[in-house]
């Protein structure tokens, strides 16, 4: 294995638990993050780091951060945390911490200026990395000091018992990547490059050689909205072109591709071919010892050891794990040795992957030793489904049951940067249909579950930041989040600005995520509830020794009356049904096959019925 010029202070390997799936095949020999022998399942906040605690109102479209402000890393002091804390919080992914593109000044810092013909919006997408080892100088108040206010700030979230996690994106960098922070002997990617091939294995970018790079256009976007600046000419030195990020291969990208970005190679030919050693097919059953030994020998491309040690300098900083972009569009084999690099340092180290072909979600997953993938393209989409009345309650089932041998890596949301938040108009135009969903999102599964800041009060992301459309609470600007400052209170963090109806979401996504605690729903089986009365109407229950819990969702915004016929095996010694979410008391009716009960849930309402305490 190539020596690494970072070199990590601590180097450990723990036992692996192993396990059966529920097809009776044997499942890989890793444990994530979180395992069942903790007392609760893991729920990550993920908190867009610029936008928490920013407290102005202007919302001007394409502003500065002078008329619109940003967040700060200081601005998570012992009250945000604490009120991240009450949500049932693990893990925070502090989203956007990373020193990436941006169209701001701190050239008094050292630091170059940034075109806006290659920046997304005004602040910058924070997946166009431009350095590694640094962080985003917007959120420091003392900019010279930012590396040390995001320790800072580790230490606070520690000290609230929740770990930090932090993106890394493998796939591509910014166009004008240069990193300052870079420990010595450290190269910057490309430094070593031979620009006159468009593939060599040793390259970190992809060329197109004797061309150079030309902006995109477009008649539908203007740079920075049409305001001035001085770099805003239409022109970017970039010769040889590089691929774009998202895989365009043309020196002129289109408007619709990654053009603030370009591709990383991970010794993947122009012709889709591998040039590094192919992980055999057993490696799916072992470890992540097994695999880190098994690439110890093996001559890899640069790129491979320049991402290796960028994640084990951030693990040496405290972080805890990484939520890695578009994980899908870098090689299986390449997560083997990055992930097991890892794990070796810190084997509990969270690794969350964003992966939306269901073909490949066991390769990242066994292969690739992954902890945990994004369940969106079955569960999620699924859900927002149901939540728009597309499709009737009880079709969660069969995305539930595509993913059942990996249930417990299956990552659950409702929102986050990606999608559209509830509140608007083009999902469910009312954050009170993320009260059912929540429930069976959080409760179906052991998979743990995702929150997105300013969901559990209802934000509508209807501003107009600039570059994108409403909808989604922008990545690219400077803004503020209107529902989350009237829980933030200009830094109080006391919620005394929300409505009455914003204060019980946020108090039902609370009673909500205390139910992770139960050992029924930590590791307990599901099975689907007989139930008849309305198809807008979910139930199922959660199993595991003395302890049942009966989940039962409206998806509805009216009143659904069902009955529910448990069997004898769901039934157990069950005479008496408590609700520990809401206020519903069913009374049983005994018969021979088991009992049934008939219930009323109000517009929105579940219950979460149980029969034994929650320490039991």
């Amino acid at each position: 294995m190539k020596k690494s010029v970072y070199v990590p202070a601590v180097l450990c390997s723990a036992l692996i638990a192993t396990g059966c799936s529920e097809n009776n095949k044997p499942e890989q020999q890793q444990t994530p993050a979180h395992t069942q022998n903790e007392l609760t399942k893991p729920v990550v906040y993920q908190v867009f780091t610029r936008l928490f605690g920013n407290t102005e109102t202007a919302n001007v479209p394409w502003g500065t951060k002078e008329q619109n402000g940003v967040g700060k890393f200081a601005d998570f002091n012992d009250a945000a945390l604490k009120g991240i804390k009450e949500l049932g919080t693990t893990h925070v992914w502090y989203t956007g911490v990373l020193h990436h593109a941006l169209v701001g000044d701190y050239t008094d810092y050292g630091i170059s200026q940034d075109d806006p013909d290659v920046v997304k919006g005004r602040a910058g997408s924070p997946y166009a990395i431009k350095d590694y080892y640094d962080v985003n100088p917007d959120l420091a108040v003392n900019v010279t000091n930012r590396m040390g206010e995001f320790s800072q700030l580790i230490e606070r979230t520690h000290s609230h018992g929740m770990k930090v996690i932090i993106d890394i994106v493998p796939n591509h960098v910014a166009r004008n990547y240069q990193s300052l922070g870079k420990p010595k002997g450290v190269e910057d990617f490309g430094a070593q490059d031979d620009t006159s091939k468009t593939y060599d294995k040793n390259n970190n970018f992809y060329y197109v050689p004797g061309q150079s790079f030309q902006v995109p256009t477009s008649t539908t976007y203007t740079v920075l909205g049409g305001k001035a600046h001085p770099l805003a000419d239409g022109f970017f030195d970039e010769t040889p072109a590089k691929w774009t990020g998202n895989g365009a291969r043309a020196s002129k990208p289109d408007i619709n591709d990654w053009y603030e970005t370009v591709k990383v190679n991970y010794g993947v030919k122009p012709d889709g071919s591998y040039d590094f050693a192919q992980l055999p097919n057993d490696y799916k059953d072992k470890d992540y010892r097994a695999h880190y030994a098994f690439w110890e020998d093996k001559e890899l491309p640069d790129s491979w050891y320049k991402f290796r040690d960028i994640a084990l300098f951030w693990l040496d900083k405290g972080v805890d794990g990484f939520r890695y972009d578009m994980a899908e569009m870098v090689p299986v084999e390449f997560w083997s040795f990055l992930n097991s690099s890892i794990k070796m340092q810190k084997s509990d180290a969270f690794l969350l992957a964003e992966v939306y072909n269901p073909l490949m979600y066991r390769a990242y997953i066994q292969q690739g030793k992954m902890d945990y993938l994004y369940d969106k393209v079955g569960f999620y989409d699924t859900l927002k489904a149901i939540m728009q009345l597309k499709q009737p309650a009880n079709s969660i089932f069969d995305a539930h049951q595509s993913v059942l041998d990996i249930e417990k890596h299956m990552l659950h949301f409702l929102e986050n940067h990606d999608e559209q938040r509830i509140a608007s108009p083009d999902f469910a135009g009312n954050a009170r249909w993320g009260k059912p969903a929540m429930v069976v999102s959080s409760l179906i599964s052991r998979a743990p579950t995702l929150l997105y800041f300013g969901q559990d009060v209802g934000e509508d992301g209807s501003e107009n930041a600039g570059f994108g459309t409403p909808t989604r609470t922008s990545i690219f600007d400077y803004i503020g989040v209107p529902a989350h400052q009237a829980w933030m209170n200009n830094g109080k963090f006391d919620g005394a600005n929300l409505t009455q109806e914003q204060v019980a979401l946020r108090d039902y996504y609370k009673a909500i995520m205390s139910l992770n605690s139960l050992p029924a729903v930590v590791g307990g089986e599901m099975s689907a509830l007989n139930l008849v009365g309305s198809e807008r109407v979910v139930g199922f229950t959660r199993s595991l020794g003395q302890q049942s819990v009966y989940v039962l969702s409206n998806f509805s915004e009216q009143p659904q009356t069902i009955t529910v016929n448990l069997s004898k095996a769901q039934l157990g010694e069950n005479t008496l049904l408590n609700d520990l979410l809401e206020n519903h008391t069913p009374q049983l009716k005994a018969h021979p096959q088991g009992a049934t009960f008939t219930l009323t849930l109000d517009a929105f309402s579940s219950a979460v019925l149980t029969n034994k305490a929650s320490n039991e």
